[in-house]
């Protein structure tokens, strides 16, 4: 049982690897059609970008779906690692940085304002060229840093 544990803590830390080599390499590089949208704001709610979220929960299903019906085998728990890093990603990325529904507008949490400070330069290149801080939850030390300097509130 603990080593179903320890398999969801693990895939849920490795999965911001994951994020990360996919933002850098797959999102910035051949699928940059898809994420287009996402540096280069169009109007409605949507963007073709969402379209990642089915590239990690697809997986997740199947994994969880395998693990139960094998009587909640590891796979179950490691499908449940990423479905949590996806929620935890949607959380942070989608609600906290981009507002897309509006909620958490301010914090002053270091490590909530150093997420935002870093996602923030990640999104000052439009293109796909020349980007930064391709990462979700682990940030260049620097903006932790700025963010305790600067100790006030932030809006988006």
């Amino acid at each position: 049982m603990l080593q179903n544990w320890i398999a969801f803590l693990a895939t849920f830390f490795i999965m911001e690897f994951v994020a990360w080599f996919t933002h850098k390499f797959v999102m910035h590089g051949f699928l940059w059609i898809l994420h287009k949208d996402h540096h280069q704001t169009e109007p409605g709610i949507f963007e073709k970008n969402d379209a990642f979220f089915l590239i990690f929960a697809i997986p997740s299903m199947i994994l969880i779906f395998l693990g139960v019906m094998n009587g909640y085998d590891i796979r179950m728990y490691i499908g449940l690692g990423i479905a949590t890093y996806g929620l935890a990603y949607f959380l942070v990325h989608d609600i906290f940085i981009h507002q897309r529904i509006g909620l958490f507008k301010r914090s002053n949490n270091v490590y909530l304002r150093a997420i935002r400070k870093a996602h923030k330069v990640h999104h000052k290149y439009l293109n796909k060229e020349h980007g930064e801080c391709f990462g979700m939850l682990l940030v260049p030390f620097k903006y932790f840093l700025e963010a305790r300097k600067s100790g006030q509130l932030m809006d988006r």
